[in-house]
C-alpha cells in the first residue's frame, strides 16, 4: 500500500505557496502525482504554461483562477481542469488562507511566462 500521512508529505515552498506533496515518484506513484497546496492571503499568482493537463480543486478559502483570457473565482468544492499548453494563473486575493488539492500526471512541467526557462517541480516527478 503506497500510504502518504500528512506529517510524511514532502513540503516545498514556491512564490510563497506551500506544496505538500503525497504521491510522485519518490513516494511509489507511476503516472500520477497529487499534492495540495496552500496559499497564503493576498498572494498573487505567476502566469506560467503548463506542459500536461492538470486538475484543480479548492478544498477551503476562494482563489482566482486564470486560464487563457478566462477567469473565474473558485470556492470549496469548485475543480478545474487546466488544458496543457495553457497560460494558468492561481492568485488569493482574499483575507483568508486558501487550500487546494492538485492532480497531474508525473513529470509535469512549465514554463512562467516571459522566461524560456522550464521548472520541473519536484512535487510532480
Amino acid at each position: 500500500m503506497l500510504l502518504t500521512k500528512p506529517e510524511d508529505a514532502e513540503e516545498f515552498t514556491v512564490h510563497g505557496v506551500l506544496f505538500r506533496s503525497y504521491a510522485r515518484s519518490a513516494t511509489g506513484a507511476g503516472t500520477l502525482g497529487a499534492w495540495q497546496a496552500a496559499f497564503p492571503p493576498n498572494t498573487p499568482g505567476v502566469p506560467h504554461h503548463m506542459s500536461v493537463e492538470e486538475v484543480f480543486r479548492v478544498l477551503s478559502g476562494r482563489v482566482q483562477v486564470e486560464i487563457g483570457d478566462e477567469r473565474a473565482e473558485l470556492l470549496p468544492g469548485d475543480a478545474v481542469t487546466i488544458p496543457a499548453g495553457s497560460r494558468f494563473r492561481v492568485s488569493n486575493e482574499t483575507e483568508e488562507p486558501a487550500t487546494a488539492w492538485i492532480v497531474t500526471p508525473l513529470g509535469m512541467t512549465f514554463t512562467i511566462e516571459g522566461t524560456t526557462n522550464t521548472v520541473k517541480p519536484p512535487w510532480a516527478q
